[in-house]
């Protein structure tokens, strides 16, 4: 059974950010995910969680310092201390609102970099950011994002993602699949779903081209989730789009998976 998880971070926007988990649960979510929240303290964001009887999912490490375009830190030469600290922030966050997957920012190394050697400090930080979530029974995740998006950013590409995820050699860092971002960056989502389904952790979806509702665009995304749902997924899919209009009048494409929760 697919079940979907409301990002708060795009979803229900119309209100404040701590009105979005009533808001989620009123129309039928069971579970949700956002971006970045570390400027609202864990008991604030727990009561959210517990009043409207949500599960969170997933949440994103620290980027940084977003407005000198930073978009995480794990695969910056030269920041590893500070990756770490950032990284401990989000495993205190993951573990007081139980959230059982934390996705590892790689960042944008600054150009024009090695390949090589930024792949290396990447898994390192990995490695001990693993050790550590490990520790609280936690996993990581590697997300691909398509180079049109976020241009700069180090992980591009699923074959990348699973490259790195095989080299930190830890059984709890796993694969962020965003077919939004795969479809723009290489398209085939069923074979690409089908190729690396045993490290999928997490999926995200959205409409092609536009990121809106996945009803609309180039995607046939009931036929993707079929695909998903026949060979057995477990875990959740993200609903990270911005709706066209309002949320609610956009929300009849995910109707009959929340209903089926």
């Amino acid at each position: 059974m697919i079940r979907l998880a409301a990002n708060l971070s795009f979803l229900f926007t119309e209100l404040p950010f701590l009105k979005r988990f009533e808001a989620a649960a009123r129309a039928g979510f069971r579970a949700v995910e956002f971006t970045f929240a570390y400027d609202v303290p864990t008991p604030v964001l727990k009561r959210q969680l517990c009043d409207n009887d949500l599960k969170l999912v997933l949440i994103n490490t620290p980027p940084g310092d977003m407005e000198a375009d930073e978009m995480g830190l794990a695969a910056l030469p030269g920041r590893e201390r500070d990756a770490m600290t950032a990284f401990k922030l989000a495993l205190d966050y993951a573990v007081a609102l139980d959230a059982p997957l934390i996705h590892l920012l790689a960042g944008k190394p600054v150009e024009p970099s090695n390949r090589q050697a930024v792949d290396a400090v990447f898994i390192d930080n990995i490695g001990r950011a693993a050790d550590l979530a490990l520790t609280a029974s936690r996993s990581l995740t590697l997300e691909p994002l398509n180079p049109r998006d976020r241009p700069g950013y180090h992980l591009h590409s699923i074959a990348h993602a699973c490259e790195l995820i095989e080299a930190s050699g830890r059984s709890n860092v796993k694969l962020q699949l965003d077919l939004y971002h795969c479809q723009i960056s290489q398209g085939d989502l069923i074979r690409s779903i089908e190729r690396t389904f045993a490290q999928i952790a997490h999926v995200q979806i959205a409409g092609v081209p536009d990121r809106s509702e996945p009803s609309l665009g180039e995607v046939a995304y009931v036929n993707v989730l079929a695909r998903l749902e026949s060979l057995g997924y477990a875990g959740y899919v993200g609903c990270e789009y911005t709706p066209a209009s309002d949320t609610l009048s956009g929300l009849s494409w995910a109707t009959p998976y929340l209903q089926a929760e």
